[in-house]
């Protein structure tokens, strides 16, 4: 964080100071609410949750240097004590942007967000200095800690936003507001907590109402291949820069085509010029995401061919998202585990279908979670994909969810073992041991909830017939 005085942060976050001996002592390090990240001058935010309570940590990350604890009741240490410690980072963080002047680039979607933000970061620090977030902490409390991470030289501050409801968006800008929104896409992820995808749509355009007009830098980039990212442009006053595979759209991409390897490469076309992509990454979903960073890199002044260059070397930053592993026996393992929902779903399958030329593939699938009514249907759909795509085994893990997975696949058409349900990941890994050999590509993919990653850890651990580790 840039170095603020312990009083000047106890007047922007409404708190009054208990135990600090000199107020005019700075905070030099970072902001943080893990006991275990505290370095000499870090500011220690305790959030009392479910099973911790972060003030209980108070005394000992004042003894491994912090310089205070923004707390919500004296701890005995150094601290600034509010009412509302989740209200005090937000009002810290709207300081600390509105300070540091760094251009703020905001993005959400119902998918990609965070393989859109680690490309965006990944060109953007090419041009400048630039923090982002990290995984997908895109919630009330990870969006300001990231934005609390830039120091004096950043330039570029990009943050992903998620919202489970009206109005979470709009939330989130005002903490951190932007002068770049993008909005990839409205599916059907949290359709159930939603409503419906009219209702989706509504949230999501929030950020691009809450962006400043075109006259003061404001740009909202919109993807003109989903009709309701498209109609948002009438709910903004910023510029409107529209990317995809659309004609109409500035930034879009030409000849679109797989690799043998499954990664996609097209023809890249800007309103200032055209270069050739050919990306690291796995599947033709990311042709979107590519897109997406390219219109935001464009507006803020990167050419045609440097953006060409820093999508064609980017790479997976956040783990478990599409990351590809080939095993020393020549079985390649796809770990896609870190959440799902049927726009992810559909992509993930393709990318697995298009690596898989000349070899089996095997679809290892669990449970979408929040779909609401819509569970069974999608579930189905997604089953009868599997198929569709010549998906040489489903392997459904779990309880209901999984079921319906492996009836959608056979009321497609799937027969004899070409699907099967298993109970648990235990047994998905017992199943898969017993019957890999060297070319197949195995894709593993369901809901955070499902904990499907242990699976591809497992088949990763190469040598050793362990147990999956528990969760």
């Amino acid at each position: 964080m840039i170095a603020l005085s312990l009083a000047e942060i106890a007047a922007v976050v409404g708190g009054q100071t208990y135990d600090i001996p000199d107020p005019s002592a700075e905070v030099t390090g970072p902001v943080v609410r893990d006991s275990r990240e505290v370095v000499p001058g870090s500011l220690f935010v305790a959030f009392v949750g479910e099973r911790v309570d972060g003030h209980d940590y108070a005394a000992a990350v004042v003894e491994a240097g912090a310089a205070a604890v923004l707390a919500s009741r004296p701890v005995g240490v150094p601290a600034i004590v509010v009412d509302d410690v989740q209200a005090a980072l937000g009002a810290l963080a709207r300081h600390v942007v509105h300070k540091l002047g760094a251009t703020l680039v905001a993005l959400t979607g119902s998918a990609g967000k965070t393989s859109t933000k680690d490309l965006i970061a990944q060109v953007l620090r090419r041009k400048a200095p630039t923090v982002f977030t990290p995984g997908s902490l895109n919630n009330e409390i990870g969006l300001p800690l990231t934005a609390l991470s830039a120091t004096e030289e950043t330039k570029f501050l990009v943050l992903e936003m998620g919202a489970r409801g009206i109005g979470h968006i709009r939330y989130l800008a005002d903490l951190t507001p932007p002068r770049i929104g993008l909005v990839l896409n409205v599916g059907t992820a949290h359709i159930g907590e939603f409503g419906g995808r009219e209702q989706i749509a509504q949230a999501k355009g929030e950020l691009v109402e809450s962006l400043p007009p075109a006259s003061a830098g404001g740009a909202a980039i919109l993807n003109a291949d989903d009709p309701l990212v498209r109609a948002m442009a009438s709910r903004t006053k910023a510029k409107v820069v529209f990317f995809g595979e659309s004609g109409e759209a500035d930034v879009r991409a030409e000849n679109v085509r797989l690799t043998d390897s499954g990664q996609p490469a097209f023809s890249l076309h800007t309103p200032s010029g055209c270069s050739d992509v050919t990306m690291r990454l796995y599947g033709e979903h990311h042709v979107s995401n590519a897109l997406a960073a390219a219109a935001v890199a464009h507006e803020l002044g990167m050419s045609a061919e440097e953006i060409a260059t820093a999508l064609s070397e980017a790479g997976s930053l956040s783990r478990w998202r599409m990351e590809v592993t080939e095993r020393p026996d020549g079985v390649t393992i796809v770990n896609d585990a870190y959440n799902a929902n049927p726009e992810s779903m559909r992509a993930a399958l393709r990318a697995l279908a298009a690596m898989g030329k000349g070899g089996r593939t095997w679809a290892v699938l669990g449970k979408m979670a929040e779909l609401g009514d819509e569970a069974l249907v999608e579930h189905d759909a997604v089953g009868r994909l599997a198929v569709r795509l010549n998906v040489g085994k489903l392997v459904a893990v779990g309880g209901r969810e999984a079921a319906w997975l492996q009836l959608g696949a056979y009321n497609e058409g799937s027969w004899g073992e070409e699907s099967v349900h298993v109970s648990d990941a235990q047994a998905a890994v017992d199943l898969l041991r017993s019957e890999l050999r060297p070319g197949d590509v195995v894709l593993v993919k369901a809901s955070r909830s499902v904990g499907l990653e242990s699976v591809a850890q497992a088949l990763l651990a190469t040598g050793t017939e362990g147990e999956v580790s528990a969760r």
